[in-house]
């Protein structure tokens, strides 16, 4: 039995972190199309669909942290800081919803590799090789097709696609921000610690901008079957999101992480055709293939197992992809003590 488990014992890993990839891959699908389907109703709440992710983030992860008893690592100003930039890039991208379409919207929030790597270059002196900056290129090339279709050129579908081009971009510097601040976070802290506080301080965030800018556009919904599933299945998908990334980045790393959230673009595609029954532009496929080959091309050429650099790669909820790198320094560490 042992011979045959080591004989066997690569393939099945691998075959368990291909596994845990789509199913990663695919609840990012949902949640994306969940933001769909609910600006679809009518419903224009991006703030509200972010309260109940954080809110289930702070009451899971918050009873261990309360039932571990520690004192907070990092002061509690640097977690606003986080929570409040987390809560400008969900709400720009679930707003872009109400404009543009899910595959326009799912491709473009890879726009986050070119913004982490000049905050990380610039913040936390990272360097890069000419290769990956070669395949961040090539991904932004693949971006600017989408542009370029959603302008008029393939036919973007959407009622302003452009206006939902733009804040999608600027949700993912939002992002960007969020996964440098979590990486510098993480680096020898407690993931529980993070997770937690970011949800408290997203959930209170949330809140304050709620009672500003979403109250009458609360008091104007008709609620619903239909919208209410949208919400719990919106949430749902974005909690198991925030649960599962961590495990896979401990087998797996970066490359399978980045390699597997590439395919929920795919996803968003087979949901626009068979549920929305729209036609896709042939420049989105054209986009697809070249974002991928740029993905590829950057997470070969990465110098580390389990890199900084490629923190917020290919959707608004990759922010912990730096997770890994505390269980790494922790196993280092035990050793020595």
């Amino acid at each position: 039995m042992s011979s045959w488990w080591r004989s066997h014992g690569i393939l099945l890993r691998t075959l368990y972190v291909l596994f845990l990839g789509q199913v990663v891959s695919f609840v990012l699908a949902v949640a994306s199309f969940s933001s769909s389907f609910i600006a679809d109703l009518g419903v224009d709440a991006p703030l509200t669909q972010s309260f109940f992710t954080y809110l289930s983030l702070a009451l899971v992860y918050g009873s261990i942290l309360l039932y571990r008893r520690q004192k907070l690592r990092i002061s509690w100003y640097w977690y606003l800081f986080l929570g409040f930039v987390d809560v400008q890039g969900n709400y720009l991208v679930n707003k872009a919803y109400q404009y543009s379409s899910i595959t326009s919207v799912t491709l473009l929030d890879c726009w986050t590799i070119p913004w982490v790597i000049i905050l990380t270059w610039i913040f936390l002196g990272t360097r890069y090789s000419l290769w990956q900056f070669f395949g961040a290129a090539l991904c932004i090339v693949g971006l600017g097709l989408v542009l370029l279709s959603d302008a008029g050129v393939g036919g973007g579908d959407g009622s302003r696609p452009l206006l939902g081009d733009i804040l999608v971009i600027a949700g993912t510097l939002f992002f960007a921000l969020s996964n440098v601040g979590e990486e510098f976070c993480v680096k020898k802290k407690d993931r529980v610690e993070v997770v937690t506080m970011i949800g408290i301080f997203g959930l209170l965030v949330s809140v304050c901008e709620i009672s500003i800018m979403e109250l009458k556009s609360l008091e104007s919904v008709e609620w619903s079957t239909d919208i209410i599933l949208g919400f719990v299945g919106y949430a749902v998908s974005t909690f198991l999101f925030y649960t599962i990334v961590p495990f896979l980045l401990q087998i797996s790393g970066a490359t399978w992480f980045n390699l597997s959230l590439l395919t929920s673009d795919m996803w968003a595609v087979v949901i626009r055709i068979f549920f929305y029954h729209q036609k896709v532009d042939w420049l989105y496929y054209i986009s697809f293939a070249m974002v991928a080959v740029g993905l590829v091309i950057y997470s070969k050429t990465e110098k580390d197992p389990i890199p900084l650099p490629t923190l917020g790669d290919g959707n608004h909820n990759a922010e912990y992809q730096v997770l890994d790198e505390e269980s790494t320094e922790s196993r280092n560490e035990t050793p020595a003590s």
